[in-house]
């Protein structure tokens, strides 16, 4: 199980051999946007030039083998909403998204989803098998609010089996730069049920270092996802910040970066 990283067309992206369909984790590298926003920026709401988004937001569509209209996107507020999105769900480039939900789930054939990160867990997963994928945020409080648990029921409706999903969590935060009060912990040891041993270290101050990708594995496998089907990435966007965006080392002046995934 690894992540590899991939290049195609100027763009450099990750894929998991755990997910045997197109998919890509993108990078901030093989776009068009300049200054604080270079080069691969797919965020819409940062103060970018509009049109170097679209541009970058094209060139991502065609490597999931879309055009810029022909994806299904998350309208993200650090919740805990999954949405079964359709033909119905395919979103035009920078119109705003008519709902929200950090989670979107299709049984949808040739529709790509995607979802937005910069420090979050980006998750995708993946029934072959029974033709269901998700593309899900995973923040923190989208995370103690059990999002992969109501992913992992939505593909269930459109019947997926938990024993037969793949999941691969990309690059994000990791415990050696997620710094956090005292409330990240509780409430991830509230969401786990107390199965936290490895995934906190305390620091000076009362504050903790937080494995946030490594609870959301935790959580995957308790909803019943075999071991051999999870592909965790090792890479931390903090300490990686000029191949990935960073919220926290950029102190917000950022782009985005997607995680995407369509059935085939």
């Amino acid at each position: 199980m690894a992540f590899a990283e991939k290049k195609k067309d100027g763009l450099i992206y990750m894929c998991s051999d755990r997910i045997g369909t197109p998919h890509a984790f993108t990078t901030r590298y093989g776009g068009v946007s300049k200054g604080d926003f270079a080069t691969l920026n797919l965020g819409s709401n940062r103060g970018d030039d509009p049109a170097a988004v679209r541009e970058n937001y094209r060139r991502v569509c065609a490597l999931m083998g879309a055009g810029i209209d022909g994806c299904a996107v998350t309208r993200q507020v650090h919740g805990n909403r999954v949405r079964i999105v359709t033909e119905a769900d395919r979103h035009i480039c920078q119109a705003p998204v008519p709902y929200e939900a950090d989670g979107i789930v299709t049984g949808v054939r040739d529709l790509p989803l995607l979802c937005f990160t910069a420090d979050c867990v980006p998750v995708l997963l993946w029934d072959g098998e029974n033709r269901a994928a998700a593309a899900v945020h995973c923040g923190w409080r989208s995370s103690v609010g059990d999002i992969l648990g109501q992913a992992v029921e939505a593909m269930a409706s459109l019947g997926a089996k938990p024993e037969q999903l793949r999941a691969a969590l990309g690059p994000a935060i990791g415990r050696c730069c997620f710094e956090t009060d005292g409330d990240v912990p509780q409430a991830v040891e509230a969401w786990l049920g107390g199965d936290t041993e490895g995934l906190f270290a305390p620091l000076p101050g009362g504050k903790f270092l937080v494995d946030l990708r490594g609870a959301n594995a935790r959580r995957l496998r308790q909803l019943g996802l075999r071991e051999e089907n999870l592909d965790i990435s090792e890479e931390c966007t903090v300490c990686l910040h000029d191949k990935y965006w960073s919220h926290r080392y950029t102190k917000g002046r950022r782009g985005s970066q997607a995680a995407a995934i369509v059935l085939r």
